[in-house]
């Protein structure tokens, strides 16, 4: 075997558990093996319903932006 791929829901109430297991329990395996090149990406998605209020897009567009994310928004669907 020479490539691992994987990917995993997980909870929004419980990311501060479940990252750190995601790190611990299969990215750190992999990142000691010689000569391994490990990517990790994260992937948020939210609908809402009602609408997002102005303060928190303007809050999560700062935040992603200082974050340095790849690719970010807010659609109207």
């Amino acid at each position: 075997m020479r490539r691992f791929w994987g990917n995993v829901e997980l909870d929004p109430n419980r990311l501060n558990k479940q990252v750190p297991d995601v790190a611990e329990h299969v990215v750190e395996h992999l990142n000691r093996l010689a000569g391994a090149a490990v990517r990790v990406r994260l992937e948020i998605e939210a609908d809402v319903p009602g609408g997002v209020p102005a303060k928190t897009v303007m809050d999560v567009t700062e935040n992603a932006r200082t974050l340095k994310f790849e690719g970010f928004g807010f659609e109207e669907e």
